[in-house]
């Protein structure tokens, strides 16, 4: 099992540079009928080893550092304390934590004994935890001792751990274990679990862009065997020290916090902070000689417009996910710095599926192609045929998917609790992922949008994603949101949600310049008619909800609402009409 996982991992390593014959000849290994990532990889790796495997630094920029032997040892006497607690194979058990060592050291005392981890943000509240607590079965619950009351009325009989021991104010939790009590543990190292490849060991909950969060089902292989797909694309190596930027409870942090790190046999470097502070981010890399990082749009965005002139320090490979990356931010950077952005694309039903991997030709705006063991393909959402790129001046337009009848190891067992979307998502021998991308000639995919968000206007259709990347070309652009409005001529035009980036103030004149560069840089049928100076609305994960705008538009179009205060049409503009 070990051996299988290990020959897999390090064929990859030797692949690095070469997509093409790591897509050829990789496929990911079986791991036999008894499997458990915890025991069988990490603890493997792990045992009498000092290299560092996790270090946290603070926002006031102090730092610790815990070896592999530590981790695995801390793992071991967490799993001893919650199996005396009750816990077993099979139990959910919900991780509300935010950055913090007993995060990682809990996650892998769950996933040695066999339960199911459930990660969870601590930005939910208390109605958010009825709902996930019922729909996970949770049988146990991690959290900080200052979130413990956001479980008051959460009803049900399940083990609770705090971590802290006492809320803030240093009173007691009264009904709550402390989870520092498992310190006190003298235990040897965890026996294996009994656990098989297809046996659950992880549940998450999407972020809910359009509608409810989904439940997520991974297993003891999709996600630890899987992510040697994201290993393979972020470029890690042993010994590597590797940075990503993202949120606890959410899948990207298990992607890039956990599994491809520590599948590469890297050390999981996290920079604590409350408040995002970019010229801190950039001195604390260069500090602790970071070789990659990997950050959302949102966070490139504003180191761009940070002093990047002190050079990238150790960095070695710069990734972007979450959402696609705009070309003029990875143009900006690879200036600064001679180091270019790799995007990729994923989604928490899967790994990282699509890169531009080291080595590879990156195109401006395309995500990349499908990764080693990856079935991706795009399919037409009409005749659910493959569009391929041989296909000579035909539509190379259509849904990204993962092929069924190859048996894709990344991809999650279904939704939970919900069988007609389950079946909506596997329909027709293909996962669909729900996103509309383009692919060309040399397989490089690019993403064009949401197929909720995709939209027709003046009978064109719109990719929000193409008009916003040119939107935030502009120096006062530092994010924007493109969505339909009604119109009474055209049924809908594009309409622009701009958040100014610092310096700049909502106004006639910003509006101008911003319509102006608009028209200059987009085709005819996609130009923005109307923009408007707004707090854009994200989910908890920061991903924009253009399901409000459009919903915010179709309201102010039915009560025939005024224009809106801070809202800038081309007609105001006679030099920018037609």
């Amino acid at each position: 099992m070990t051996a299988r996982y290990r020959a897999a991992r390090d064929q990859l390593l030797a692949l690095r540079g070469d997509h093409a014959r790591a897509v050829r000849e990789f496929s990911f290994p079986d791991v036999g009928d008894r499997w458990n990532w915890g025991v069988d990889w990490f603890d493997a790796v792990a045992r009498g080893n000092d290299r560092a495997c996790l270090t946290i630094v603070e926002q006031d920029e102090s730092s610790r550092s815990w070896s592999w032997d530590e981790m695995a040892r801390r793992s071991d006497q967490i799993a001893a304390r919650l199996s005396a607690l009750g816990v077993g194979r099979g139990d959910s058990v919900v991780l509300m934590l935010g950055n913090q060592v007993e995060l990682w050291e809990s996650m892998l005392a769950v996933i040695k004994l066999g339960a199911v981890v459930m990660p969870t943000t601590t930005a939910v509240g208390p109605g958010d935890l009825v709902d996930r607590m019922a729909r996970g079965g949770a049988r146990a619950v991690i959290t900080n001792a200052s979130e413990v009351h956001k479980f008051d009325d959460v009803p049900g009989d399940y083990v609770r751990v705090a971590v802290g021991g006492a809320d803030p104010a240093g009173t007691a939790t009264d009904g709550w274990e402390d989870h520092a009590a498992a310190y006190d543990l003298d235990v040897p190292p965890i026996d294996h679990p009994g656990t098989g490849p297809d046996d659950r060991m992880l549940l998450y909950f999407t972020s809910g862009t359009t509608s409810r969060p989904k439940l997520v089902e991974h297993t003891q292989r999709s996600y630890p065997v899987g992510h040697l797909s994201t290993m393979y694309w972020i470029g890690l190596q042993p010994g590597d020290v590797h940075l990503n930027v993202s949120s606890p409870g959410w899948a990207k942090h298990a992607w890039s916090s956990f599994f491809a790190p520590w599948a590469a046999e890297a050390t999981v470097f996290v920079y604590n902070y409350s408040r995002f502070d970019p010229p801190a981010l950039l001195r604390v890399l260069r500090t602790h000689e970071v070789t990659s990082i990997c950050a959302p749009p949102t966070v490139w965005r504003m180191l761009i417009n940070a002093d990047l002139s002190a050079g990238p320090g150790s960095l070695r490979e710069v990734i972007g996910a979450g959402e696609p990356l705009n070309p003029e931010v990875i143009a900006q950077v690879e200036r600064a710095w001679g180091l270019t952005i790799r995007d990729g694309y994923g989604q928490t039903e899967m790994t990282a599926a699509v890169g531009n991997t080291p080595g590879s030709t990156v195109k401006p705006g395309s995500m990349g192609r499908p990764l080693p063991g990856c079935p991706v393909v795009v399919v037409d959402p009409i005749t659910n045929a493959l569009v391929t790129q041989a296909d000579p001046g035909g539509n190379r337009e259509g849904e990204i998917c993962l092929d069924l009848s190859q048996h894709p190891v990344p991809l999650m067992t279904g939704y939970q609790g919900d069988e007609q979307r389950n079946a909506d998502a596997m329909a027709g021998g293909f996962y669909h992922t729900g996103d509309v991308a383009t692919v060309d000639a040399d397989g490089y995919i690019s993403f064009v949008g949401r197929t909720d968000d995709v939209f027709k206007a003046s009978d064109y259709k719109i990719s929000p994603f193409e008009v916003e990347s040119v939107l935030i070309e502009h120096p006062a652009v530092a994010e924007a949101a493109v969505v339909p409005a009604p119109d009474a001529v055209r049924l809908a035009v594009p309409k622009a949600y701009i958040a100014l980036a610092p310096g700049h103030e909502p106004g006639e004149e910003v509006a101008r310049s911003i319509l102006a560069h608009a028209r200059e840089k987009l085709a005819p049928w996609q130009r923005v008619r109307r923009i408007e100076f707004y707090e854009l609305p994200k989910t908890i994960s920061g991903k924009i909800r253009r399901v409000e705008l459009r919903s915010r538009e179709d309201d102010l179009d039915a009560t025939g609402a005024p224009q809106p205060a801070d809202e800038w049409r081309d007609d105001q503009f006679p030099d920018l009409r037609g």
